[in-house]
C-alpha cells in the first residue's frame, strides 16, 4: 500500500490508515465462532451457545480486538514501508467522514531522530591514572586488622579515648521533654569512629566508667530523625564499662586466618595489591567513561523523541518507589513524586543512549565474543571459583546482555580516547577512593 507520512513538528509524524469494513467484520465473525464453539452460558449445552446470543454478549469486545490488532497491524506494516524508526507506542483516533466500506484512523507517534555528532578531534578528555602505593597496602592492612580487634574492660579510674568500645546509659529531652528514639540502656559504640554524632563523642571521650555528665546536643537540620532534625536537646549519659581495643599483630597468624595460601605476610600484602589494584582499574575506567561520555554528548547534536523520555522518566519513578519500599516507608507505591524531579536525568539518558548506538553503529564498536569473555573472566577472578562464576554470567542471557552494555560501553571510551585531545591527569589513590 502507498504510505504517506506528514511531520506535524521535530520528530512527531502522522500516517493515515484505511482498513475495509469487510476484512474487519470477516474477522470478528471467525472468532464469534470460534468462540461458540467454547463459551458456556446458563441455560445451554457447551458448543450449543446460538450465534445471536454470542454477538449479542461479547460482540462489542471482539470487535475491539480486531480492530486493535487490524489497525495495529496495518501501522506496523506502514512503518516498516516507509522505513520508519518508531519510538513508543502511536495514538491511533478514529476519523470520521471515511469512504464507503472504509474505517479510517489517524496514527501520531514520534521517529528516532539523526544523530550528527561532531568533529571529535575538538573534544577534551581529562584520562586520569592512579597508582597502588605502600601506603594504601598499609591502610587496608589496618582495616583487616579493625575488623579482627578484640576488646578488654579497661582498670577502674581509666578514661575513655579514641579507639575505645564503650557502654553507656542515655536519655535526651527537648524542651523538658522526653523524644522517640532518644533513651536507650547498655547501648555500645566505639569511641572515635562517627558512630555518633560529635557532640556526643566528644561528651564520652574522658569519662570514666560510672560517671555520669549532662550535655546540650545539636541535631543537624538534616539528620534523618525528621522530628529532632534543627533541634537542640539536653543529653544525660552514664558510662557503665569502657573496653580498649586490641589489634592483631601483623604476622603469619594474621596472614593464614585472611587465607593467604603461603601464609606469609608478604603473601598478604601481595594479594592485597591485586585486589586493590583491581578496583583502581574498575574505578578509573568508570571515571574515564563518564568524561568520555560527558564530551560525545558536548559534540552531539539530536532531537529527544519525548516518548523515550516519558519512559525513562517511569522506569526511574518505579526505581524511586521500589528504593522507599525498601527502606521500609508506608504506601511508597503511593508516595506522589514529581516527574520533572527525574526529567534531567532521564533526558541524559536518553540523550546519552541515542548517541552512543549511533557511534557504535558508525564505527562497528559492537562486543565481541572475546571482549565478553574477557570481561567475564575478570570479573570472575576475585572469587574463589572463578569457572563458577563464569558459567553463571553466560548460563543467562539477561545477565549476558548486562555484559555486552558495559563492553560497548568500554569501546566507545576507547574509541573516542584515541580521537579526542586527551589530558593525562594522576589523582592519588585516596582521591580516587573518595577518601580524600
Amino acid at each position: 500500500m502507498a504510505v504517506t507520512v506528514e511531520t506535524l513538528e521535530k520528530l512527531e509524524r502522522k500516517i493515515t490508515l484505511s482498513l475495509p469494513v469487510t476484512t474487519i467484520q470477516s474477522e470478528v465473525d471467525a472468532r464469534l465462532k470460534r468462540l461458540a464453539r467454547t463459551v458456556k452460558m446458563d441455560g445451554f449445552r457447551p458448543g450449543k451457545v446460538p450465534m445471536s446470543v454470542v454477538a449479542q454478549r461479547y460482540g462489542y469486545s471482539v470487535q475491539y480486538e480486531v480492530l486493535n490488532d487490524k489497525v495495529g497491524e496495518a501501522f506496523a506494516q506502514a512503518a516498516n514501508e516507509a522505513q520508519l524508526r518508531v519510538a513508543g507506542q502511536p495514538r491511533i483516533t478514529e476519523k470520521d467522514g471515511a469512504p464507503e466500506g472504509q474505517v479510517t484512523f489517524d496514527a501520531i507517534f514520534e521517529v528516532f531522530p539523526e544523530v550528527k555528532i561532531g568533529d571529535l578531534g575538538t573534544a577534551e578528555v581529562d584520562k586520569l591514572s592512579a597508582e597502588v602505593t605502600e601506603e594504601a597496602i598499609d591502610k587496608t592492612v589496618d582495616i583487616l586488622r579493625k575488623q579482627r580487634r578484640s576488646f578488654a574492660q579497661r582498670a577502674q579510674g581509666a578514661a575513655a579515648e579514641d579507639g575505645d568500645r564503650v557502654s553507656v546509659d542515655f536519655e535526651g529531652k527537648i524542651d523538658g521533654e522526653p523524644f522517640q528514639g532518644g533513651k536507650a540502656e547498655d547501648f555500645q559504640f566505639l569511641v572515635g569512629e562517627g558512630q555518633m554524632l560529635k557532640e556526643f563523642e566528644d561528651a564520652v571521650r574522658g569519662m570514666k566508667a560510672g560517671e555520669s555528665k549532662t550535655f546540650p546536643l545539636a541535631f543537624p537540620e538534616d539528620y534523618h530523625g525528621k522530628d529532632v532534625a534543627g533541634k537542640t536537646a539536653d543529653f544525660l549519659v552514664t558510662i557503665k564499662k569502657i573496653e580498649a581495643a586490641h589489634m592483631p599483630e601483623v604476622n603469619e597468624q594474621l596472614a593464614k586466618s585472611l587465607g593467604i595460601a603461603d601464609g606469609t605476610v608478604e603473601g598478604l600484602r601481595a594479594d592485597i595489591k591485586k585486589n586493590l589494584e583491581r578496583e583502581v582499574k574498575f574505578r578509573l575506567l568508570a571515571r574515564n567513561k563518564s568524561a568520555v561520555m560527558d564530551a560525545l554528548v558536548a559534540k552531539a547534536e539530536l532531537e529527544l523523541p519525548n516518548a523515550s523520555v516519558q519512559a525513562e522518566i517511569a522506569r526511574l519513578l518505579d526505581a524511586a518507589r521500589a528504593d522507599l519500599k525498601q527502606r521500609g516507608i508506608k504506601d511508597a507505591d503511593k508516595a506522589e513524586i514529581p516527574e520533572d524531579v527525574f526529567r534531567p536525568q532521564a533526558e541524559r539518558r536518553v540523550r546519552l543512549g541515542l548517541v552512543v548506538a549511533e557511534l557504535v553503529r558508525a564505527n562497528e564498536l559492537h562486543a565481541k565474543p572475546e571482549q565478553l569473555k574477557a570481561h567475564v573472566d575478570e570479573l570472575a577472578a576475585s572469587y574463589e571459583k572463578p569457572e563458577d562464576v563464569v558459567r553463571w554470567y553466560f548460563s543467562d542471557r539477561q545477565r549476558l546482555a548486562e555484559v555486552e552494555a558495559v563492553v560497548v560501553e568500554n569501546n566507545v571510551t576507547d574509541f573516542v580516547l584515541g580521537q579526542a585531545k586527551v589530558n593525562e591527569k594522576a589523582v592519588s589513590f585516596d582521591e580516587l577512593m573518595g577518601q580524600a
